[in-house]
């Protein structure tokens, strides 16, 4: 396969993909980034915990 081959198969690809609408690509933007906080938020709390757990027993 030669590489103008290639390059015609992926520009035919790509005219078959259901592209988002820009409010759904906002939409999907905004869900990423609270997830993304929220997971942050949880994961900032356990090592928040663990480690005040781990000073009560060392010291």
């Amino acid at each position: 396969m030669s590489l103008l081959n290639y390059l015609q198969s992926t520009k035919a690809e790509l005219k078959h993909i259901n592209w988002p609408t820009q409010k759904e690509a906002i939409l999907y933007t905004i869900a990423v980034v609270v997830v993304a906080l929220g997971v942050g938020a949880y994961l900032g709390a356990l090592d928040f915990i663990f480690i005040t757990l781990l000073e009560m027993f060392i010291l």
